[in-house]
């Protein structure tokens, strides 16, 4: 055996980490980020909320630019609660495989490579408000055993961007916040279109006898 094979003075009086117990400061790390996310999206529905009201306060004074921007608004929110779900989701998916890992430790006695673990933590690493719990957590599990090397560059691209709002997303949001007031708006200003429309006729008209007698008087 080599000097540089032979345990150290250290390694022999250092602790050996009990399976059991990295599994369960995983879970209670998990429990954890997901309360955190529940609160996030509590607070993000909050704001959403709120902006329907100030939309269909300023749909009734008729500043539809404000409305618009507002409605632009709760179509972001709502795409960054459905991203911060599926989060949710893949962290009680985590949850529920570590548990299965708690049970191979008590059968074999060790913790075992999971594919599953390894999609999991990939795919939790492209959250960025996840990313330093997972990035300690997915060093932890390499460790371990239980996760690979990552499946593909997860970490080139931290920061997931949302999609772009579409037009017809917006839309959608003020006619169903403020479709009655702005139908409203809509059949008032409809009698003042319809009045300047038979008025242009009537303005024509007295334009065109005005320059009919400049022309006759020229004539004269």
């Amino acid at each position: 055996m080599l000097a540089s094979d032979k345990p150290s003075i250290l390694d022999r009086f250092r602790k050996k980490v009990d399976p059991k117990e990295l599994v369960r400061k995983w879970q209670a790390d998990i429990r954890k980020e997901e309360r955190g996310l529940e609160r996030t999206i509590r607070d993000l529905q909050r704001d959403s909320k709120n902006a329907a009201k100030q939309v269909a306060v300023a749909a009734k004074r008729g500043d539809m630019a404000s409305a618009r921007t507002l409605a632009k608004e709760i179509v972001h929110t709502k795409k960054a609660v459905g991203r911060l779900y599926v989060n949710k989701a893949n962290l009680v998916a985590m949850n529920a495989q570590l548990t299965e890992q708690l049970g191979l430790v008590k059968v074999a006695g060790t913790l075992q490579q999971s594919t599953q673990v390894t999609t999991l933590v990939n795919n939790l690493m492209r959250a960025p408000e996840l990313q330093q719990t997972v990035v300690q957590m997915q060093k932890e599990m390499m460790k371990a055993g239980i996760i690979s090397e990552m499946m593909d560059d997860a970490m080139e691209d931290n920061s997931e961007e949302l999609e772009e709002e579409t037009e017809a997303e917006i839309d959608k949001v003020l006619l169903d916040v403020a479709g009655a007031t702005m139908a409203e708006l809509a059949g008032a200003a409809a009698p003042k279109a319809q009045k300047a429309a038979q008025a242009a006729p009537a303005e024509a008209d007295a334009e065109d006898e005005a320059l009919q007698a400049r022309l006759d008087a020229v004539r004269s």
